[in-house]
């Protein structure tokens, strides 16, 4: 069906509207007013943020919640490099989002003109699919193709640049129905392959990761997992997708893993890795699987199939997404074994007994308390949100996700993310408890965006644990180089003077006792919010300080 002559402007927010973009989040640049300007007579509502790196980890955050493309919108030149951090999130964490770059004008191209780049060059590496719209009657075209490889396979970001005067060129388009996820589906033969070895395991492990799930996928996975009693852990911050307090719980295969649920992984003789590639993270800097023939065999399902086979060769490789499997899992009558009983009450023991321990720390406030209270008192829908640094470590560690869509947190280690991804969340979800952890380095990459969650009403809890110093850069200065502080002390602000400044409620906490009526005060508050927590530097991780790290690496160096 064509349409009467529309801008190029135009005719990016309507194949916006017809492929049912929710939300736009952007920061304003010249080089695509005619975008901004049919925004105005459009369906979609916009965040105006602070900085495009803000704006970017929105759209990706988005993209997580929803399966769908988070929206980006940003200028050229230093618009787009600045936004270039939320595309490397949306890459690692394999989520689809649309980032769209105003460019300079066509007839400039290859000058150095102001602000000008090589977008296929610049995102060449970080996204699926660069491009650049030339012709304005293309535009629903290209709008549909990025949505189609955004979500398919291995999910990820696609960049697509606006020259100006493409933007104001008139033209007639052709309009583009909304695009329909693509599953892919595991064969008959693949599924009596599957449920063979599984039968043939005696120690047999799941874990769960990646993106392309949803509510309903995880609750079919996890009546599988009650029928079949086998033991279920997930990858480096996807503790959502499988309920933490479930008898066939075993963990987080990530960062500071718990040494007993790493000997149990290593122990397996079936490891069945669903949705993710196990990288770094959860791999333990690639040491425990033998790369590139695992010692255990391996069952690898994943929606990308260039994914399969890229580290670990698999016993059997599967290319579906956690969607199709688990719909062809639920179709499976396991014949328990002997043995997987023990071991799954084996491994939830474990778990329990590490998520529920409460280390004391140096200093007046002792967070695993503060994790007690949320524990206790916060409900499973609350949304948690996080950046990078070892604060993060009490979330994961203490807190025990119990649903889908309660996590937001960069497997790419970004710092910053927290805030703006909680802005996103309480946008999308603005019925439900959004709680932001962020550490002080972590906030001051992104802290522009208080005005962004003031603005826009997203009544956010912000929860600062300050200890001055970039403690996870700290932490490793003095594994490596003992008593050789450099470039890793902080002076800063008073957090909840700033967050005031911006019109948040806002509280100062020093103890663990402070944290509960700072948190309900902060809820009643009708506003966005700010807890200001002072940490003692020393108090590093839950099992060491900074200062047993140091004394460690002289006594044997």
């Amino acid at each position: 069906m064509s349409q009467t002559m529309r801008t190029g402007g135009q005719l990016i927010v309507d194949a916006l509207e017809d492929q049912g973009a929710e939300r736009v989040f952007c920061v304003p640049g010249e080089s695509y007013l005619a975008v901004l300007d049919a925004l105005y007579d459009a369906s979609v509502p916009i965040t105006l943020c602070r900085q495009e790196g803000g704006a970017a980890m929105m759209a990706e955050a988005w993209g997580k919640m929803t399966g769908r493309p988070g929206i980006c919108m940003v200028t050229r030149g230093p618009g787009a490099t600045n936004a270039s951090a939320g595309v490397h999130i949306a890459q690692q964490d394999s989520t689809p989002m649309i980032l769209f770059v105003g460019q300079i004008a066509r007839d400039m191209r290859e000058r150095d003109a102001f602000q000008e780049v090589n977008y296929r060059q610049m995102f060449g590496s970080i996204a699926k699919w660069v491009a650049e719209i030339d012709q304005a009657d293309r535009i629903p075209e290209m709008v549909s193709r990025a949505y189609h490889v955004a979500t398919s396979g291995r999910p990820g970001p696609v960049v697509l640049a606006l020259p100006e005067d493409m933007l104001i060129e008139l033209a007639e388009a052709q309009r583009v129905p909304a695009m329909r996820p693509i599953e892919t589906h595991p064969s008959n033969h693949q599924m009596e392959e599957f449920q063979e070895l599984l039968e043939g395991a005696e120690r047999p492990f799941f874990i769960l990761g990646g993106s392309r799930w949803s509510e309903e996928t995880c609750d079919t996975f996890k009546a599988f997992a009650e029928k079949t009693g086998l033991p279920v852990g997930v990858s480096f911050r996807r503790q959502m997708l499988f309920d933490n307090v479930h008898a066939c719980y075993a963990g987080d295969v990530g960062i500071g893993i718990n040494p007993k649920l790493k000997a149990h992984i290593e122990n397996s003789d079936l490891i069945v890795l669903l949705g993710d590639i196990l990288s770094e993270m959860p791999s333990q800097s690639y040491s425990m699987l033998n790369i590139p023939v695992p010692a255990q065999k391996v069952v690898h399902i994943h929606p990308g199939a260039e994914e399969l086979g890229r580290m670990y060769l698999p016993t059997l490789g599967i290319n579906a997404s956690p969607v199709g499997f688990c719909k062809a899992l639920a179709e499976l009558d396991i014949k328990q074994q002997t043995g997987w009983k023990a071991q799954v009450e084996e491994a939830h023991a474990d778990y329990l007994a590490w998520s529920g321990a409460r280390p004391i720390v140096t200093g007046d406030l002792q967070m695993a308390e503060v994790m007690k209270w949320i524990e206790n008192n916060l409900d499973d829908t609350t949304i948690f949100t996080n950046g990078a640094g070892n604060y993060a470590t009490w979330v994961h560690r203490f807190h025990r996700f119990r649903k889908y869509n309660t996590q937001l947190a960069p497997t790419s280690g970004s710092m910053g993310y927290g805030l703006p991804a909680a802005v996103a969340a309480k946008l999308k979800f603005p019925e439900r408890d959004v709680v932001c952890f962020a550490g002080d380095g972590c906030l001051q990459m992104t802290i522009q965006e208080l005005g962004t969650a003031a603005q826009d009403g997203a009544n956010i809890i912000v929860v600062v644990v300050d200890n001055g110093i970039y403690g996870t850069i700290r932490m490793h200065q003095e594994r490596e180089y003992p008593g050789r502080i450099s470039a890793t002390t902080l002076h800063n602000p008073n957090f909840a003077d700033v967050a005031k400044a911006y019109g948040f409620h806002s509280s100062t906490v020093k103890t663990a006792d402070e944290f509960g009526p700072a948190f309900d005060a902060a809820k009643a508050s009708g506003k966005p919010a700010l807890l200001h927590l002072h940490l003692d530097p020393e108090a590093i991780t839950p099992i060491r300080s900074l200062s047993q790290i140091r004394e460690a690496s002289m006594a044997t160096s």
